[in-house]
């Protein structure tokens, strides 16, 4: 019966999703600069409830609280990149390189709505 319990407990953790090195892709004829990068993550990340605070060229600490919930990312950008890495959590089952699924995809939906924002803006 234990046994059965932590079996059904791993299976809502997942290894952490992280965005590395992302290529900026924007309309063709276009070309975007580090303030057109950071503008588009602020975006996307405000309008997906997330909290987007600038903390130095080139980073945006991100905070989402949903409920009793807590994940915290950095994001870091250039005219030509981006990165979304794991910086802290709460009620989240963090251990090691594992993290509750729903982190995951909170992170891929914050990477899709940057790439939306960078390519239709």
């Amino acid at each position: 019966m234990l046994a059965c319990l932590f079996g059904l407990a791993a299976c809502t953790t997942a290894p952490i999703y992280t965005v590395t090195d992302a290529p900026v892709v924007v309309m063709a004829g276009k070309q975007a600069s580090t303030e057109d990068v950071r503008d588009a993550i602020l975006r996307a990340g405000n309008r997906l409830g997330w909290q987007m605070v600038p903390a130095e060229p080139g980073v945006i600490n991100a905070k989402l609280s949903l409920r009793n919930h807590v994940a915290m990312v950095d994001v870091r950008y250039s005219a030509t990149s981006y990165s979304i890495v794991y910086r802290d959590s709460t009620n989240l089952e963090h251990r090691g390189d594992q993290i509750h699924k729903n982190d995951n995809g909170w992170i891929q939906n914050l990477d899709r709505d940057i790439r939306n924002e960078l390519l239709y803006r």
